[in-house]
């Protein structure tokens, strides 16, 4: 005989949480950030055109990457609604000030390359989990992920994996041969880190 259980009461949560986590998500995402630039690596998404235009022009990474979300808020709020947008927009401006502070904090001048895009990686994919769970994004190609896995029910993971194929290949002329590969497994580690932990339906938070 099978014993029907109850249905699961689905609790969203509270603004205090949400006030605690997209902070934590900005953190991880700003860290493993300026671990792959302190190396001259690459990531995917808009973070890696962030990265490529930094090292064409000079220019801030922080100020880039907030600059370059912009168009997608326009996205967002037509498709996923203001909510997220308002909570997107505070994350990439967390992540952009984040970039610029540890610098301020933290000597990592002698990094191994590999060791600093795997810990990136990580780092930058649980980032993208915490901000995910609490109706957020880190911007840019996440807003489309997002949109793609709610509307679509197309992994976030697959979809980020997708476009930051196209951005690295875009690097090949501007990274070095062996960043490059480091900056590669960095990068697979991070979308396996969001295609495993966000996938729909499975989280109701």
């Amino acid at each position: 005989m099978t014993v029907a259980e109850p249905p699961v009461e689905i609790k969203p949560h509270a603004v205090w949480e949400d006030v605690l986590a997209i902070p934590t998500g900005a953190f991880l995402m700003s860290w493993g950030m300026y671990l792959l630039k302190a190396i001259g690596g690459i990531t995917g998404g808009l973070a890696g055109v962030s990265f490529l235009t930094t090292y064409v022009t000079g220019w801030s990474l922080g100020v880039v990457y907030f600059l370059i979300n912009v168009p997608f808020y326009w996205l967002a709020v037509r498709r996923i609604g203001w909510a997220f947008t308002l909570k997107t927009l505070i994350a990439v401006g967390l992540i952009s000030v984040g970039v610029g502070l540890h610098p301020h904090f933290i000597d990592v001048s002698s990094l191994e390359p590999m060791y600093a895009a795997v810990f990136a990686g990580l780092a930058v994919g649980t980032g993208m989990i915490v901000l995910f769970r609490h109706g957020a994004s880190a911007g840019g190609f996440g807003i489309l992920a997002q949109y793609l896995q709610t509307s679509r029910g197309w992994r976030a993971g697959y979809v980020q994996l997708a476009l930051d194929l196209c951005v690295i290949a875009a690097s090949i002329a501007l990274v070095d041969g062996w960043i490059l590969v480091c900056s590669i497994v960095g990068g697979v580690l991070l979308n396996l880190v969001v295609a495993i932990n966000h996938r729909p339906g499975r989280y109701f938070g």
